[in-house]
């Protein structure tokens, strides 16, 4: 009999060594390695299914794709309209912040539309999420809960019931025993997931993943883990706020980067079907620092209200830079660009950006309201009310093109806002929406100020 070994693999990035060491040489995490048996896996655990020979692509015949509908519209809507058949979805998000409940809720629809639903627990026992199901109103006969977290025992219960709908939560709680490791580690989080994703594709059973996130924000396991499902969201939100949104950042069925967005209730989270007008409800009139942009999340255009505040800084040489919901990194390069281009002595202020209502924008197009919002602030000016700002900006202080603007004008004339800036190379656009809202161009932020204050 061959003698057992062990290895130990870092839990950040599966970087194997055969002793222990402080530090990852991979990923340079410290503390991360933990022992685990050496152990191959058996062949006959893996599922083997004949292959077809290779064809022409012109020859291979197109499948029509079946999509289960949550009855969550905002859900729908970033899994690209429901959940084919035979897909694999993953949720990532941090503890507390409603993964499971918007999962129950959706399975709650399902079935009570007469889909058979397992709901495998791995955290939680049934007497546990029947409490929440009560809340959300999601009882039925056809919502079947079980309490497993061995993956082969889960793959026989899913042969009895023959759901529709698979649910799994979460997948760092499960393990298989082909493998020695504890639930939870690079290993098992890789295999169990390998294993689930072979079991669905030849029943054509949509599976969602539960999965848990690490201090860095990233889905907790392997990176390959998100390589093996089909589609991969994020659900994020600040703790004090009641707004949550659900991002697709993965999806082989749909539109990249997609969102919807949903309010925390006391009967579950409710999907907001315009935004714009929930992020702009509380905007301040006539107040110093604040700025309207239009930003375009998947197929998505939303208005929201970037503020600004700039202090005298109390600490000499060290002037405080704060950015909540906008990279840090693209406001300091927005305040030097103004600094150089622009001549505003900023260099002794302490200056805070923030997002109204807690959204996180990571795209160009905020870069003028950004700046425009610092500059209100700073001269202590404001901003007229009814004037959008879009544009990306140059090192050159040049107001570059956003895409879509189309799409963004028309959300703001929606809204009622009269006034939009744009950028000078806009005006070679075809069909640019001309009625309802008064357009100005400009080339740079020098020409921007100049029509705003």
């Amino acid at each position: 009999m061959a003698k057992a070994t062990t290895i130990f693999s870092c839990q950040k990035c599966g970087h194997q060594v055969p002793k222990w060491l402080g530090r990852c040489p991979e990923c340079s995490s410290w503390n991360s390695f933990v022992e685990e048996s050496d152990q191959p896996i058996s062949s006959k655990s893996r599922h083997k299914t004949k292959s077809p020979p290779p064809s022409p692509i012109t020859k291979v015949q197109s499948v029509q794709e079946n999509r289960l509908t949550t009855g969550i519209g905002e859900f729908d809507r970033v899994l690209g309209g429901g959940m084919v058949e035979g897909s694999l979805i993953l949720i990532g998000g941090e503890p507390g912040i409603g993964k499971s409940t918007l999962v129950l809720q959706s399975m709650g629809h399902l079935a009570r539309m007469g889909k058979n639903v397992l709901y495998v627990s791995g955290e939680e026992s049934g007497s546990q999420i029947k409490m929440r199901a009560e809340r959300l109103d999601a009882l039925s006969e056809n919502l079947l809960i079980c309490s497993e977290i061995c993956i082969e025992n889960i793959i026989k219960w899913i042969d009895k019931v023959k759901p529709d709908v698979l649910v799994l939560d979460s997948v760092q709680t499960f393990y298989t025993e082909d493998l020695q490791s504890a639930p939870g580690s690079i290993g098992q989080v890789r295999e169990v997931a390998f294993k689930i994703f072979q079991e669905i594709k030849h029943r054509n059973l949509p599976t969602l993943l539960i999965g848990h996130i690490n201090k860095d924000g990233a889905i907790a396991g392997p990176k390959s883990l998100e390589h093996i499902v089909d589609t991969v969201v994020y659900f994020e939100g600040e703790q004090g706020h009641a707004y949550r949104a659900l991002r697709a950042i993965k999806n082989r069925f749909g539109p990249t980067p997609e969102i919807g967005v949903f309010q925390m209730a006391p009967a579950g989270l409710v999907p907001v079907e315009n935004p714009s007008e929930w992020f702009l409800a509380e905007r301040p009139e006539n107040s110093a620092g604040s700025a309207i942009v239009a930003t375009l999340e998947g197929s998505r255009t939303l208005l929201v209200e970037v503020q600004a505040l700039v202090t005298t800084s109390s600490s000499i040489g060290m002037p405080r830079r704060m950015a909540t919901g906008f990279d840090h990194n693209r406001m300091s390069l927005l305040i030097a660009i103004m600094e150089k281009r622009l001549g505003m002595n900023l260099q002794g202020e302490d200056i805070f950006v923030n997002l109204a209502g807690g959204i996180k924008v990571t795209e160009p197009a905020l870069d003028l309201g950004v700046a425009a919002a610092i500059a209100s602030s700073f001269q202590n000016r404001p901003i007229d009310p009814e004037l959008v700002l879009l544009g990306e900006v140059g090192l050159t202080g040049e107001v570059r093109t956003v895409m879509q603007l189309d799409a963004r004008l028309i959300e703001a004339q929606r809204l009622g806002f009269k006034r939009c800036i744009v950028p000078h190379s806009a005006k070679k656009a075809k069909n640019l929406l001309s009625e309802g809202i008064d357009i100005s161009f400009a080339k740079n932020l020098s020409e921007v100020f100049e029509q705003i204050f």
